[in-house]
């Protein structure tokens, strides 16, 4: 009898290491899949897509160790492509607002330019008033009050995107700000879920 069943025991054995070795290339192929797919890796995900219990995952080591690095592997991605993202973002708005900071430099530079030929032309301007006729000289005061208004006009206009540059700063800043907030609170997040699935256990 007893020749009978330890046949019988070992055939029983080899099935079941059997049984767990196809398990675990099922779990390799799925976490394999799951990282190149970016998905988030939980012990119910890997169970449910591998068709495994979770009790075998808990409870055999291997399959167990490969579920931890793969998570943790998937937390460390997803923070860091999140960064990479926050990232490109910030380089883009910082670009522009530079952009925006040259241009209205060079306006400025125009801007002085104009008024130092307008005094230019009022200097000669007044050298020729005494040879003029009066109604000339009420035409000249009347073009130059449009000129300063003109002057006015732009220098308004230079302010207002002067103002629209340092706004767009401030609101970069902020967007960062929050960006990072958003990353902490995830990292926050990934760890919670960890531990809510060692609890489970």
């Amino acid at each position: 009898m007893t020749t009978q069943t330890e046949p019988r025991t070992a055939a029983a054995v080899a099935a079941r290491r059997q049984a767990a070795a196809l398990m675990l290339d099922r779990i390799r192929d799925v976490l394999g899949q799951m990282r190149r797919e970016r998905s988030r890796v939980t012990f119910a995900a890997v169970a449910r897509r591998a068709d495994v219990s979770r009790t075998f995952l808990y409870h055999n080591g291997e399959a167990r160790r490969l579920v931890e690095d793969a998570a943790e592997s998937a937390a460390g991605q997803t923070v860091k492509d999140r960064t990479e993202k926050a990232a490109h973002a910030e380089a883009t708005w910082r670009e522009r607002a530079l952009n925006a900071e040259e241009i209205i430099k060079a306006a400025n530079l125009e801007v002085r330019a104009q008024r130092a030929q307008i005094a230019t032309l009022l200097g000669r301007i007044r050298d020729l008033e005494s040879s003029l006729p009066a109604d000339a000289v009420q035409r000249i005061v009347s073009e130059n009050h449009s000129l300063k208004i003109k002057v006015r006009q732009d220098n308004k206009t230079l302010e207002d995107r002067l103002k629209a540059a340092r706004d767009n700063n401030r609101f970069l800043d902020k967007r960062i700000a929050d960006l990072e907030t958003e990353l902490l609170q995830e990292r926050e997040g990934a760890g919670a879920g960890d531990a809510a699935d060692t609890r489970k256990r």
